[in-house]
């Protein structure tokens, strides 16, 4: 196997790395999201950590956020095509897991939830 460094899926699993990230791509593949409506949908996160985990998913290139010039100020969350595919990545890893018996795989819609991971 090559260097990490020079490995595609491990620079993959980077970029979902951290507690939530998986999570907001699973959000984000069912549905563009505000801020407010990602916090209500992801129990237990605090809005430091929310805004920490888009901005790493932005910078990989998986999150596109939108910013809307009205008052208040409206930002809308989405997958970019990048993240998109790799939800879909995901949702085989998911079969995978479900096949060898690993708990707490679920898909959602077009997103992938993948709790045991």
């Amino acid at each position: 196997m090559n260097n990490s460094a020079d490995n595609g899926f491990a620079a993959a699993v980077r970029m979902v790395e951290g507690k939530w990230k998986v999570d907001i791509l699973c959000e984000l593949g069912t549905a563009s999201r505000r801020f407010g409506r990602l916090k209500q949908a992801l129990s237990g996160i605090s809005e430091k950590m929310l805004a920490q985990q888009l901005r790493e998913l932005e910078a990989d290139g998986l999150v596109d956020r939108k910013v809307f010039s009205v008052v208040p100020a409206k930002v809308v969350y989405s997958l970019t095509e990048r993240g998109a595919a790799l939800n879909a990545a995901a949702g085989s890893l998911c079969l995978w897991a479900e096949q060898f018996g690993l708990p707490g795989c679920t898909q959602i819609a077009n997103g992938v939830h993948m709790d045991a991971l």
